[in-house]
């Protein structure tokens, strides 16, 4: 008696035969990649040539960078006097911590990215050429040249063309871009809590200057700041003393006066009043990019893929048409 075996009908015969029109033959794809071995090289070639073009025409780019400790000193001084007496001082609109602690710091560093702090240092210092029209730097001179197409070095004038509302000359918030984005980079460690701040241009030794202008203005102006949030505090206790005849809260008044003193006397003997240099900035003998050989590298592997999809695209967009016709 012959057993006839009873197909599941959940799964057709037609689900268990291979479709062949559906795998990819390893052979064939080789040997049309190999068919077309010379669009591959020549595309290859195009762009290994390209990449080298433009990296040659690339221009060094050097960077500066210094390494710098917060100061802390003040923070020691008035932190306990702000525990015993932050209560009263505070209802008496009296900030304490001015000058001091990690807070100052990261305000410092917040400063130091703003749009006025740049800009006074943009005029204080006149860089605009520097950062937004120089194109290259004699190592032999170290001297810059600048963009004829932006910048006329010998008139001092803009000769930029831009549609509106740029003007000629770059404005204080398009070189501030600038210089956020290409030129200037802070970072924190975590672990020892020191800060470096860098900056990167085409000169060595602007990148150098640049950084300890940076340090030098940034202490300079918060320790001003410090300096009139002080005085207004000290001003505002002699007020208040006058108008109080209780004797404990005269005391009070005259420790919070001490402590302000002592604040402002602190401030206005430390230069380094945020930021101490542990390291500062040298003129940088190496380059740190263009990384030359790594873009030949990405370029001539960018053309040899480009040359492989054009060689299969072209095959199997030619069996498709043949398959069609037929």
């Amino acid at each position: 008696m012959t057993q006839q075996v009873q197909q599941h009908p959940a799964y057709p015969p037609a689900y268990f035969e291979p479709n062949s029109e559906d795998e990819i033959d390893l052979r064939e794809l080789f040997a049309v990649i190999w068919r077309g071995k010379w669009l591959i090289v020549a595309c290859t070639a195009v762009f290994a040539i390209g990449a080298v073009i433009f990296a040659i025409n690339q221009p060094n780019i050097y960077r500066a960078n210094a390494l710098l400790a917060a100061s802390n000193q003040e923070s020691n001084k008035l932190s306990g006097m702000a525990s015993q007496f932050g209560g009263l001082a505070s209802l008496a609109g009296i900030n304490l911590n001015a000058g001091g602690g990690t807070d100052q710091t990261t305000l410092a560093i917040e400063v130091l990215k703003s749009r006025q702090f740049f800009g006074d240092f943009l005029d204080k210092y006149q860089i605009k050429a520097d950062l937004m029209a120089a194109k290259e730097w004699n190592a032999i001179t170290g001297e810059l040249s600048y963009d004829p197409e932006v910048y006329d070095e010998h008139n001092q004038q803009w000769t930029r063309e831009v549609k509106a509302p740029k003007q000629p000359e770059p404005s204080m918030q398009e070189s501030h871009e600038v210089f956020k984005k290409q030129v200037l980079s802070v970072a924190t460690d975590k672990e020892t809590g020191l800060i470096t701040i860098a900056a990167e241009h085409l000169s060595p030794i602007v990148a150098q200057q640049w950084v300890t202008w940076l340090i030098k203005d940034i202490n300079q102006v918060m320790q001003q700041r410090t300096q009139q949030e002080t005085l207004a505090n000290i001003n505002y206790l002699n007020e208040q003393l006058d108008k109080t005849s209780v004797a404990q809260m005269q005391t009070v008044f005259y420790q919070l006066i001490e402590e302000q003193t002592k604040t402002l006397m602190l401030a206005e003997a430390n230069d380094d009043f945020v930021f101490k240099v542990v390291d500062p900035a040298v003129v940088a003998e190496q380059k740190v990019k263009p990384k030359r050989a790594l873009i030949c590298v990405l370029g001539t592997l960018l053309g040899g893929m480009l040359g492989v999809m054009m060689v299969l695209i072209r095959h199997f967009a030619g069996a498709d048409k043949e398959a069609d016709n037929a």
